[in-house]
């Protein structure tokens, strides 16, 4: 018997990385989960990954209309949510001085507009007593070079939880953040020029006090924690998967 049997659950940002290898965990788990992601090759490269019980869908958590879709075919599907992981997101290097407002526009639109409005138009499909998941970040309370702005949209998401654990209380809806630290995924690469991402991993490691950075499987397990009964009383938190990196 699985943590998450018969449950309904949808990941944004299920097509690659800590998205990608919860997906496979929930469905080993037992549930019924969507993905979504941006571009076709990748939604489907990941459902072949996943093998089974995965619903994919193509859209840009940015774009409300894309999240009404996604919902239509949820509603469609299923007709109710008891697990959703507002995960999707990204963000680049660019020091004070350098930040466009493209840049900023971009990742307070992925991360911040998108975790809003993908829990907002779920509130309708989703169960009393049901579990939200967003994906945070170490950075949401430590300071790193260049990185600001996306900083500051994982503190957000730390404040959405506090607050909307009080909005959502008369319906036992658990809201918590899940931080990871370094963890070995397209996006953190991608922060490094393609023959530079060894070095920019072990860069991290070096600051980490477990002496590594993380795999993407090991922040799903902290996830199908939070989305099941195993954590029925962790409410509002923000829980750090990072190997102990924020605690210094």
């Amino acid at each position: 018997m699985g943590k998450l049997d018969g449950k309904v659950a949808v990941i944004t940002g299920g097509n690659s990385g800590i998205g990608l290898a919860t997906a496979k965990r929930f469905v080993q788990e037992g549930a019924q989960v969507f993905i979504t992601g941006r571009r076709a090759p990748d939604l489907k490269r990941a459902v072949k990954e996943i093998g089974g019980n995965v619903t994919p869908f193509q859209g840009d958590v940015s774009v409300l209309s894309d999240l009404d879709r996604l919902y239509d075919l949820v509603k469609k599907t299923t007709g109710h949510i008891d697990v959703v992981f507002a995960n999707a997101g990204g963000g680049t290097i660019a020091p004070l001085g350098q930040i466009t407002e493209e840049d900023f526009d971009k990742t307070f639109g992925s991360n911040v507009k998108g975790a809003l409005f993908t829990v907002q138009k779920a509130l309708p499909l989703l169960k009393n007593g049901s579990s939200v998941i967003l994906t945070g970040s170490t950075t949401s309370i430590t300071g790193t070079p260049a990185f600001s702005v996306y900083s500051a949209t994982k503190a957000a998401i730390r404040n959405f939880a506090r607050t909307w654990i009080l909005d959502l209380k008369e319906r036992k809806i658990r809201v918590n953040v899940l931080s990871p630290g370094p963890t070995r995924t397209p996006g953190l690469l991608g922060l490094a020029p393609a023959d530079q991402g060894d070095s920019l991993l072990g860069s991290f490691a070096e600051q980490i006090p477990l002496g590594r950075v993380g795999e993407p499987d090991e922040i799903a397990k902290v996830a199908v924690f939070l989305a099941s009964e195993d954590s029925s009383f962790v409410n509002g938190v923000e829980l750090f998967a990072d190997g102990g990196s924020a605690q210094i």
